[in-house]
């Protein structure tokens, strides 16, 4: 159960430090600037490689006329019933992930199967988004809206929804390692990319999964993103990839943007889950000045249902 929030805050953001400029200055080669608010739209988030192994994706679709809309979607679902021959992007109505990919181990596929079953009878079933718990690295990617901040030392990332803040330090891993919500993130810069590489995220914690499908994960995830700035040629094969296969509830905001893009690229591992490593990617655009905070709090309306949990109540006041 969760209730949302919405605080805007009208303030520019002014991210670089002087002293980090002053340090990206002293370099041999310039520190590229990702300090600013970028957004996306699509969900799920992961773009499927050109090649070579990918995510679990959603095997129950929406007609692809559903990214044509002019404007896109303006956000729920699009009520349209599946599409009956199984092409088009991702149902979000229905979060059947497709268990037979070959990246995923027998029991792991089990689990992937079970939830989507509880999807196809009309279950919601509990996440870290809609139970209002911390969002792991790669889960916390579901969320559209990022700020990050570069500093010397630190690269912070706030995003939109819940106020889910990762601070990622530019030094080599914690010894000993302790594993936190969040896992343990170590960066560095290799010419114009952003290099992070978590670990050690906990997983004795409620809805532990990876994505919507209820993938699992376990003490072995091992998590490197590749941040980079890209122009439009760079990344459009990727993007039309993401448009075939994720359903945009805020429409195509990647056509009509000619500058900077910023592109994530996944690498994820887990020997105890996957039976290889597999790859992705995630493309931003820059957001606007404006900070709009959403805050997921606990509550007896169930948002996905409409309608009011039962909860305990007392026959008669106790006092």
């Amino acid at each position: 159960m969760r209730i949302f929030i919405i605080l805007t805050v009208s303030v520019v953001c002014v991210l670089p430090l002087a002293a980090f400029a002053q340090q990206a200055s002293q370099s041999t080669a310039p520190i590229p600037d990702f300090s600013r608010i970028w957004t996306r739209s699509g969900f799920p988030w992961f773009e499927p490689p050109a090649s070579g192994p990918g995510p679990v994706t959603n095997k129950s679709r929406w007609p692809y006329i559903v990214n044509q809309r002019l404007g896109g979607s303006p956000g729920g679902s699009p009520g349209l019933p599946p599409s009956e021959d199984g092409q088009g992007v991702s149902d979000y109505d229905q979060l059947v992930g497709d268990y037979t990919n070959p990246i995923l181990q027998p029991w792991a596929a089990a689990v992937v199967k079970k939830f989507g079953e509880m999807s196809l009878a009309g279950i919601t079933y509990g996440n870290p988004s809609n139970q209002c718990w911390p969002e792991p690295v790669p889960f916390i990617y579901k969320q559209l809206r990022v700020l990050i901040i570069q500093q010397p030392d630190t690269i912070t990332f706030v995003y939109s929804d819940n106020m889910d803040v990762r601070r990622v330090h530019l030094n080599p891993h914690h010894e000993p390692l302790t594993p936190a919500l969040y896992g343990d993130s170590a960066g560095h810069y290799e010419g114009d990319t952003l290099v992070i590489d978590t670990v050690g995220v906990r997983t004795d914690r409620p809805y532990a999964m990876i994505d919507l499908f209820g993938t699992p994960y376990t003490k072995s995830l091992h998590v490197v993103e590749r941040y980079r700035l890209r122009e439009y040629d760079d990344i459009k094969d990727a993007l039309e990839r993401h448009k075939k296969e994720n359903w945009l509830p805020t429409g195509d905001i990647y056509s009509g943007h000619r500058g900077k893009f910023l592109q994530l690229h996944l690498t994820i591992e887990d020997e105890g889950v996957f039976t290889t490593p597999w790859t992705a990617t995630i493309t931003y655009v820059p957001g606007p000045d404006t900070w709009s905070e959403v805050v997921c709090a606990e509550n007896t309306h169930q948002y996905y249902y409409n309608n009011e949990a039962d909860v305990p109540r007392a026959e008669k006041p106790d006092f």
